[in-house]
């Protein structure tokens, strides 16, 4: 099973997501599949790059994104 989800990457107190489309038993900065965006939340808004069409083949074949990824999607109309 599919999960689209985010891996963290930034220093301590410095946090920088990515977008990615990751096995479920893999871990949360390990192994992915996909990159489909980017999200970083210290900028003032908070900045989110997602390529949509990537977004949409992944739901499409089945993936689940997770409850904050989710509401990501919903800013970018991504159903």
């Amino acid at each position: 099973m599919v999960k689209i989800r985010l891996q963290r990457f930034g220093s301590h107190k410095r946090p920088f997501y990515r977008i990615v489309a990751a096995d479920v038993t893999a871990p949360r900065d390990g192994r992915f599949l996909d990159i489909i965006g980017t999200y970083n939340p210290l900028t003032q808004p908070a900045s989110v790059e997602i390529d949509k069409e990537k977004a949409l083949q992944w739901l499409n074949n089945g993936a689940k994104p997770t409850d904050t990824v989710k509401s990501l999607f919903k800013k970018f109309d991504i159903k």
